[in-house]
């Protein structure tokens, strides 16, 4: 992880930018505060961030679509920290790309635990495979090291840090059922909740994004009451 990771808040609430500013720093973070959508693009077309921040009650454009565009565009992480604490927000935030979904009033170290948890998922190198640092599946490509999939055709398909992480997990367990508390402690470990849905929903998004063969069976099987499991063979190569 470099020395400095750059956060933006993206806050209309200019107290929680300003205290974020003068908290985060103390952490090894370099900060940026705005405060509307059009202040983040701006912003981020001259000094991408690592990691945004972002509020869901802004003035303007929807806080989830500015989600979805860092995600797609500057494929930065998102941890959504908003008063909005209802479970349908939640999972929204976490359908259109967030990694991580923390409501207010928060605990600044708990934030910043969070925020540690998700730029080790992005910035950090994964731990060598052994050999080659691909995997293969029914015609998918999942390079390790690059953290990028190729489709049968050899296209490449973007993945959220947190999506990556969870088809780097199945892949690496083929064949094998694996509970959600499993699939959670090995891509958020302690920062997951008690009751957390975030693996059902990363799923279903893995799922639209790896379109099974036609002569095949699905490539993730759900298997009731007891979890999920990449049903094709796994090669190195």
């Amino acid at each position: 992880m470099r020395s400095s990771p750059h956060i933006v808040v993206l806050d209309d609430e200019v107290d929680i930018t300003q205290l974020l500013a003068n908290y985060l720093p103390a952490h090894g973070f370099r900060v940026s505060q705005v405060h509307h959508g059009k202040d983040l693009v701006e912003l981020m077309e001259r000094d991408p961030a690592d990691l945004v921040l972002l509020d869901l009650g802004l003035p303007g454009e929807d806080g989830f679509s500015i989600a979805r565009r860092v995600r797609a565009r500057w494929q930065s992480g998102v941890i959504i920290v908003t008063g909005r604490g209802d479970a349908i927000d939640k999972v929204v935030g976490l359908e259109v790309g967030a990694d991580d979904y923390v409501t207010k009033p928060f605990d600044l170290r708990e934030l910043v635990a969070r925020i540690k948890a998700v730029l080790r998922r992005l910035l950090a190198l994964p731990a060598p495979l052994p050999g080659n640092q691909a995997l293969q599946f029914a015609g998918w490509r999942l390079d390790i090291r690059a953290r990028c999939l190729h489709d049968p055709q050899g296209a490449e398909v973007a993945l959220t840090g947190g999506e990556f992480e969870l088809l780097s997990t199945f892949a690496q367990h083929p064949g094998r059922v694996l509970s959600r508390d499993f699939l959670l402690e090995h891509t958020r470990g302690r920062e997951a909740a008690p009751f957390d849905r975030t693996i059902d929903v990363q799923v279903g998004r893995l799922r639209k994004k790896l379109q099974a063969p036609p002569e095949t069976t699905e490539i993730i099987k759900s298997v009731r009451g007891a979890g999920y499991m990449l049903v094709p063979p796994v090669a190195h190569g």
